[in-house]
């Protein structure tokens, strides 16, 4: 005769009518392996919040931020924008219009800890203007407005939108290229961070 500790187990769905657990325990490499890789994500987006926090920055002077095959490359951050903390009294800030991401309460947010975790970004290359939001998550490119098609045919349509949707990841990689390099240097400690805090405080 099951015991009253047993009838609970069964009710709460834990054991079967044969008294074994209905799931066995996982496996100790992969609890071990989830977690590593539940530790690698959360780097992953913190360096990506790092990114677009520091793009954020650099893009206030409208100056072109790097090139690429000889086209100037300028960033400008132009809407709706996401701040995330790991901890605080405030873990999540949002903010919404044209010059809001250049705003004295976002550079205060930024001080306390907040970093950007998605942005609406306009990207120029050249004469060609591309339209999207990033995430830090996964730095990829959604709700993406491409520059204006040149070619009539159909076909060539599709290769020229195929073409330059390809050209959007291509500089959001090298906007990514750009910060690692600044990051991974010598000067990012003893002089970016500084100027970025300084940034911040600005009134």
């Amino acid at each position: 005769m099951a015991s009253k500790k047993d009838e609970r187990a069964f009710m709460r769905g834990e054991v079967g009518v044969d008294g074994a657990a209905v799931e066995e325990e996982k496996d100790e490499a992969q609890v071990e392996l989830a977690k590593a890789q539940e530790a690698l994500l959360r780097g992953r987006t913190w360096l990506g919040r790092e990114c677009l926090t520091w793009l954020l920055w650099k893009s206030e002077s409208t100056e072109a931020l790097l090139k690429l095959q000889d086209l100037d490359v300028s960033v400008v951050f132009n809407g709706k924008l996401t701040l995330r903390a790991a901890s605080g009294d405030v873990t999540e800030a949002q903010v919404k219009g044209v010059a809001a991401p250049y705003a004295k309460l976002v550079k205060h947010a930024l001080g306390k800890g907040l970093l950007v975790h998605t942005a609406k970004v306009q990207v120029t290359w050249g004469e060609q203007v591309y339209d999207f939001t990033l995430d830090a998550e996964f730095f990829d490119i959604r709700s993406a407005k491409l520059p204006a098609l040149l070619q009539e045919e159909e076909d060539d349509k599709l290769t020229e939108r195929l073409e330059l949707a390809t050209r959007a990841s291509t500089l959001t990689d090298a906007l990514v290229a750009a910060f690692i390099k600044e990051r991974s240097g010598k000067a990012w400690t003893t002089k970016v961070v500084p100027a970025l805090k300084a940034w911040m405080e600005e009134v």
